[in-house]
């Protein structure tokens, strides 16, 4: 027998990922002539690499995934992502047994293309369109939210639904200073779409459109935008178009009591369907950033009732320190002046709201020649008119920043409690 321990073949090393010390045995023995015949090294030595990225980013898309299904809907105390596309839609066929039909359709849509999947499986018969329209196809799920709500005009005599709507909810009232546009107001259903990547998103609307067809039509739609999380490695709080940190003062979403304090509505609240939905509010605020350019910065933080730069409140140090509306100068005046958006929208703290506002940019108006962007804000909470409404009257009537910017779309939207594997959304409605 043979003192030598017995070496492993040249083609039992190739099939096999490569390790330093095997390419430089090979290299002695001929071998590497082998592998260099046989392709590029490089291809061989990165392999195990490739294998190893491959379950890196696999582990990765995992973790963008955001269950569709579940006690509450998602995209509401959901982290925001990168990008909005927001879509009302008005029915066109009547009866409840179409509506059931749609939501239904929509809910395993949804509930596929948060996965990462295609709406349903093809055919493979070329004498009929694709059953998804293909452009997400490769892509990650980039923490795609579908968020669905039923507007006020639902409730009415095509669904049979007229006993189901919330006493409390309704358009909202005129506030002083709108400049309503109607092709950017109300919707039988609104349809919120969130994800980290724009295409994603498009996909997803493209796609719940589609399905739709012969039974509800688009009314208007949305996109909108905030910082990335590539831009802002820190994720800061966004900043608005007008330069200053916006969202600063929502209640913490990881706290259960104050999300049901705020946010959820609960059985006691009325009809018990909407025990663990929220109602929104959708805004669409254009600013006018070329007054708004021209404005000093002491105006600008005087607006706001921050400092541009820090964020925190005038006369504090840090973005999240408290707001001291009592707080003077050494010459005995107010730090935060009583009109500023901060001051109004803060006011007690005995009033709160979940914001989850992108900003927009619509192009260029033409009949100004002026940018068309501004503010998609959204908000939920548990109550509109005990929460939304006084806080916006309040603001509409006194906010500094009203000189700056014009409400042209308003909206709100039921949504409903989340759904099990089993159910789809708005069951709860039948």
């Amino acid at each position: 027998m043979s003192d030598h321990k017995q070496q492993p073949s040249n083609d039992s090393i190739l099939n096999k990922s490569l390790t330093r010390r095997d390419v430089l045995r090979l290299a002695g023995t001929g071998g590497l002539g082998l592998i260099l015949g046989g392709g590029a090294i490089g291809g061989l030595l990165t392999a195990e690499n490739k294998r190893k990225e491959g379950a890196r980013v696999s582990a990765s898309n995992a973790e963008e995934r955001i269950p569709f299904y579940g006690t509450h809907q998602a995209g509401i105390i959901t982290p925001a992502q990168n990008f909005i596309y927001f879509a009302a839609f008005d029915m066109t066929a009547t009866g409840s047994k179409a509506l059931q039909k749609l939501f239904r359709a929509w809910t395993a849509a949804a509930a596929a293309m948060s996965e990462g999947q295609p709406v349903g499986d093809e055919s493979g018969n070329y004498n009929l369109p694709p059953v998804d329209t293909g452009e997400s196809a490769g892509l990650s799920p980039s923490r795609l939210t579908i968020t669905f709500g039923a507007g006020p005009s639902l409730f009415d005599d095509r669904f049979g639904l007229g006993a189901k709507r919330p006493p409390s909810f309704k358009d909202l009232p005129a506030f002083n200073g709108d400049q309503l546009e109607p092709q950017w107001c109300g919707g039988d259903i609104g349809v919120q779409v969130c994800a980290d990547d724009m295409q994603v998103a498009f996909h997803a609307v493209r796609n719940l459109a589609r399905l739709a067809r012969g039974t509800a039509v688009l009314r208007w739609v949305q996109e909108g935008f905030q910082r990335t999380a590539a831009a802002d490695p820190k994720s800061g709080t966004p900043r608005n178009l007008l330069g200053f940190k916006d969202g600063t003062a929502n209640p913490a979403v990881t706290n259960d009591q104050e999300m049901n304090k705020v946010v959820w509505a609960q059985s006691s609240d009325g009809p018990s369907w909407m025990a663990g939905g929220s109602y929104m509010a959708v805004r669409r605020i254009r600013m006018r950033i070329e007054i708004w350019d021209r404005s000093t910065l002491k105006d600008q933080e005087d607006t706001f009732g921050r400092y541009r730069g820090s964020g925190a409140p005038l006369g504090a140090v840090n973005e999240f320190d408290p707001v001291h509306l009592n707080a003077k100068d050494k010459s005995g005046n107010l730090m935060i002046p009583a009109d500023s958006h901060v001051a109004l929208a803060r006011g007690d703290g005995s009033v709160q709201i979940l914001r989850r506002s992108y900003s927009y940019s619509g192009g260029m108006d033409l009949k100004t020649g002026q940018l068309d962007a501004g503010l998609l804000f959204i908000s939920f909470q548990r109550d509109l008119f005990k929460q939304f409404v006084p806080l916006q009257q309040k603001l509409a009537k006194n906010d500094r920043l009203n000189e700056y910017i014009l409400h042209v779309g308003s909206a709100v939207f039921a949504c409903f409690p989340g759904t099990s594997k089993n159910g789809y959304i708005g069951e709860v409605l039948f």
